[in-house]
């Protein structure tokens, strides 16, 4: 059976469990199996992390420094095989890491799970690097160049020719989980992100009754505003003008993109901790303590100090995983395309996204957040005013917190920036809007290609084009439609395409020793 039909068969029994089980059954790899018991997500990020990492020697910490080296450019050859320079491989990689998970994603955890998730996003972060290293060295060393001369790897490459051909079904259903979160969360949930940002904003200019904001019924299915459709209208054609140029286009977009929106967004993150510099010491107590004693205020408590624990746990290591996408395989994807005839250099280069991404830009958020108040008070969500577990579980009981989810957690992140800034100007929460505007738009972007590449393997080259279309259309589709379903299927997605990724690392760990230990040793000064 070839891999078209493989794809088709696949397609048809995802596309049966949802009809007949719904999005619940893919939920169930992030949900608690019982009381006592971590869900098996976390255990196989942070296990095989753990695992990688003391296996391959802490590459984390040992090759950090040449990595950095290798992205400057000290090590570039134009001669070499690949499509993009190791600096545009990154960039397009953290193009589609840095977005929302760093804005809204980080608040989502905090607002659930309080301060005590930041620190597990940091573990998740570190052990992930680990992870990053092990999933790119791999896809660089198994890439295949296709007809038209580009390179095409990534995880389902790596588990086809490095671990073989029986291998293939588990190659396929990383493929196939790919596609469909190209489609959630590396789409539909970043168009609705920005255009119910830009929503809010004119919310605040024209008013609800305005002809752009008022809300108007499709079929009682959704609600949807004049100013939803444009914003829908104005994505897509952005989104669709880049990446029908391909890889290159993409890579020299993100190339500028990436590095201009992290500054802004770095630079106002610190200019509002400078001003509360008093209270970053005691946020990051909070961090600690919450830990293990998580506060009693925190939306997605209930159930016991246990329960609260380990929800604590899981905000952070699945909003961590969403932002730095560790272990998840999909970065593996654009680093599969650097010029480089030695894959371990890119693996070096890999490591940097977790550090760039959530060492740095989430806990810089998570600090904006916690210092500003935002995360236990927001005008648009709730006031959360239980001194006691026991106080919070009869609230919750008797149904004050019921309604209380929050969908999108860029408003609350735009209310600490506005806060956090008003000593300087009174506008902090446009650079929220400017932020999610390039940060999701070039997420849109970068995961248009992870799903090109995994189309290509299952359908092939041909089928790479009808693919574009339908992920056009998905922009336009999040910008307007509800995002509950599309988070809880991205995030299932996300989960059951993590899982033949971190088999592929287990299964190849002792090559990939054997390869960095070889590269260290003899190649590591070479240019050709």
């Amino acid at each position: 059976m070839d891999r078209k039909q493989s794809g088709l068969i696949f397609f048809a029994i995802v596309s049966f469990l949802l009809y007949a089980f719904g999005v619940q059954l893919f939920e169930s790899v992030w949900s608690f199996p019982s009381i006592r018991k971590v869900p098996l997500m976390v255990i196989a990020l942070v296990g095989t992390g753990i695992f990688a990492t003391v296996r391959l020697g802490f590459p984390q910490i040992k090759y950090l420094r040449h990595g950095i080296n290798v992205t400057s450019g000290k090590y570039d050859n134009p001669d070499d095989k690949g499509d993009l320079s190791h600096f545009q491989a990154l960039t397009t990689a953290l193009s589609a890491t840095v977005g929302v998970g760093n804005i809204a994603g980080v608040a989502t955890a905090l607002y659930y799970g309080g301060p005590g998730a930041l620190f597990w996003m940091w573990v998740t972060a570190f052990f992930g690097t680990t992870l990053k290293y092990a999933e790119c060295t791999l896809s660089v060393k198994y890439r295949e160049i296709n007809s038209q001369g580009f390179t095409a790897g990534g995880p389902m490459y790596t588990i086809e020719n490095g671990m073989g051909k029986q291998w293939k079904w588990l190659a396929i259903a990383f493929a196939g989980f790919a596609i469909i979160c190209s489609f959630a969360t590396g789409n539909a949930i970043q168009s609705f992100t920005v255009s119910d940002q830009i929503y809010s904003e004119s919310l605040q200019l024209f008013g609800p009754d305005h002809f752009l904001t008022m809300k108007r019924s499709f079929l009682d299915l959704f609600q949807f505003s004049f100013q939803q459709v444009l914003n829908g209208i104005i994505l897509s054609a952005v989104v669709g003008l880049v990446i029908i140029g391909g890889i290159k286009r993409i890579g020299q977009v993100t190339g500028y993109l990436a590095p201009i929106m992290a500054v802004i967004y770095v630079i106002s993150a610190v200019l509002i901790l400078i001003y509360h510099y008093d209270k970053v010491m005691s946020a990051f107590a909070l961090i600690f303590n919450g830990v293990f004693n998580p506060t009693a205020t925190v939306v997605g408590a209930g159930g016991g100090a246990l329960m609260t624990m380990l929800n604590t746990m899981l905000m952070g290591v699945k909003r961590g995983l969403y932002s730095n996408e560790a272990g998840q395989g999909s970065a593996a994807i654009a680093h599969s395309t650097a010029k480089t005839n030695f894959p371990v250099r890119e693996g070096a280069v890999a490591m940097l996204g977790p550090y760039i991404d959530t060492i740095i830009i989430c806990t810089l958020t998570g600090l904006v957040i916690i210092c500003t108040g935002a995360w236990k008070h927001t005008e648009y969500y709730a006031s959360i005013t239980a001194s006691t577990l026991d106080e919070f579980n009869t609230a919750i009981a008797k149904g004050s917190f019921r309604d209380l989810d929050l969908i999108n957690g860029s408003l609350l992140t735009s209310f600490a920036f506005k806060n956090g800034l008003q000593w300087l100007f009174n506008f902090g929460d446009k650079i929220i809007t400017l932020s999610v505007l390039l940060f999701a738009t070039s997420t849109a972007i970068s995961w248009s290609f992870y799903g090109d590449r995994s189309t290509e393997y299952l359908f092939g080259e041909g089928a790479i084009y009808w693919y574009r279309i339908v992920y056009i259309v998905f922009v336009f589709i999040g910008a307007n439609a509800g995002i509950e379903a599309v988070w809880a299927f991205g995030d299932a997605a996300l989960g059951f395409m993590t899982f033949p990724n971190l088999i592929s690392i287990i299964f190849l760990t002792g090559a990939l020793k054997k390869m960095t230990k070889k590269y260290f040793k003899e190649d590591y000064d070479s240019k050709s």
